[in-house]
């Protein structure tokens, strides 16, 4: 089928390159996709949609992929959008929806940025890629490499969750942790480069992921009947997800397919331990500043700094939306909130847009009857540290104390 990619463009300075060979960046800056997006609207209908198997692949003239014998696949089908009206009330919002990325193949929303990543390395002949990772991209990359035959090297802060390092493990990656966090680890791979022979598949270091990431948009955008939702907060870290979003929310709207031109206010989601994308919010900068001793147990968002900063920032404020940070203390709490009232497995990232809601809720930021998504990245049984919680203990010794199950 015909691929509609025209060229790849410095998100920097507009500057064009070329999108059959394997690139990188342009100036230390990522690069975007480009599309004949006229071209994709005279031959893209939405009926088409109708026959196609509900992955993310159905949107494949809005992706770099001109032959599908090329995609390396693990069954990536849409994620549930799921209504939440208990935490709504609680939170005191009627509209309220989670996106529950956690039921991708390999538990995140890290699937659908490796898809495409490994694709389309896969297909310029790249045989070892290597990647900083805090949580769940390393274990995508893990599970994605594998499939298609790829030699992955994943290097983790030493703190990343166990579960993460192991399944990073499991899939075949050469893993290692070290004493750092992950703008360290990059340093690694960085520096690796030449000796080791492998591709960077960083966050935005390679223009695929976005790509993958984007379909996030897409789907949510046919899930709502093609009308866009009054506000999406999204936990962000290295921001590709919102990032990609956005893209996928403009890619629409040129070819026609909203119900409407409003488009969501872009709410970018931080943790009192890391926030760099909130300070330069709140200073009006475009560019962040390295966040010095982030610490946070929502691991995805520990990104103390952001090469994809600008781009993150660009589209809260083309959006009308804003960053906010929210208390790390009270993340467990959010989790325990969400899953209790929903049974939704929520992750903590995802547990910090519940906190963020709260906050902007009650300041009328956000009004009780706005249509308000939050994005579940990741499942929580991948974050036994952050959920282990001991159920109380009977003995079958002794008589049970019914009284006391009752008030519990």
């Amino acid at each position: 089928m015909a691929c509609y990619v025209t060229h790849l463009e410095s998100a920097i300075d507009g500057t064009h390159l070329a999108a059959g060979e394997l690139q990188t960046m342009h100036k230390d800056r990522p690069l975007w996709v480009r599309y004949d997006l006229e071209a994709v609207a005279s031959t893209f209908k939405k009926e088409m949609l109708l026959g196609r198997e509900p992955t993310l692949w159905r949107y494949r003239e809005l992706l770099p992929i001109a032959d599908d014998q090329q995609i390396i696949s693990l069954g990536e089908g849409m994620s549930p959008l799921l209504a939440c009206t208990r935490l709504g009330k609680q939170l005191g919002l009627s509209d309220l929806w989670i996106k529950d990325e956690s039921q991708l193949p390999t538990g995140s929303f890290k699937s659908r940025g490796m898809a495409l990543a490994i694709t389309m390395a896969h297909g310029f002949g790249v045989k070892r890629v290597a990647l900083p990772s805090a949580g769940n991209a390393g274990g995508a990359a893990a599970a994605y490499g594998a499939r298609a035959g790829i030699e992955a090297y994943v290097f983790m802060p030493a703190d990343t969750p166990m579960i993460n390092q192991y399944e990073c493990v499991m899939g075949g990656a050469k893993t290692f942790v070290a004493n750092g966090l992950i703008n360290d680890c990059g340093r690694i791979v960085r520096e690796g480069k030449e000796r080791m022979g492998w591709f960077d598949l960083s966050t935005l270091k390679e223009p695929y992921r976005i790509e993958g990431k984007k379909t996030m948009g897409l789907e949510l955008a046919e899930q709502f009947d093609w009308q866009l939702p009054d506000v999406i907060l999204y936990p962000t870290g290295g921001g590709t997800g919102l990032i990609g979003m956005w893209k996928a929310f403009n890619e629409l709207r040129a070819i026609g397919w909203l119900a409407s031109d409003k488009r969501p206010r872009m709410v970018a989601v931080q943790s009192e331990g890391c926030c760099p994308i909130v300070t330069a919010f709140e200073k009006g900068d475009r560019f962040a500043e390295l966040h010095q001793n982030a610490a946070t147990i929502a691991s995805g968002i520990r990104v103390p700094a952001a090469v994809g900063d600008f781009m993150i920032l660009d589209a809260i404020r083309e959006s009308g939306g804003c960053a906010i940070a929210v208390e790390e203390s009270k993340i467990r709490n959010w989790m325990r909130t969400a899953m209790s009232q929903e049974g939704i497995a929520v992750c903590p990232e995802a547990a910090a847009c519940v906190g963020a809601i709260e906050k902007l809720s009650a300041s009328g930021w956000i009004k009780p009857n706005e249509r308000t998504v939050i994005f579940n990245t990741g499942g929580a049984q991948k974050y036994v540290e952050a959920i282990r919680s001991d159920p109380r203990r009977i003995d079958l010794g002794q008589p049970v104390d019914w009284d006391w199950i009752e008030d519990v």
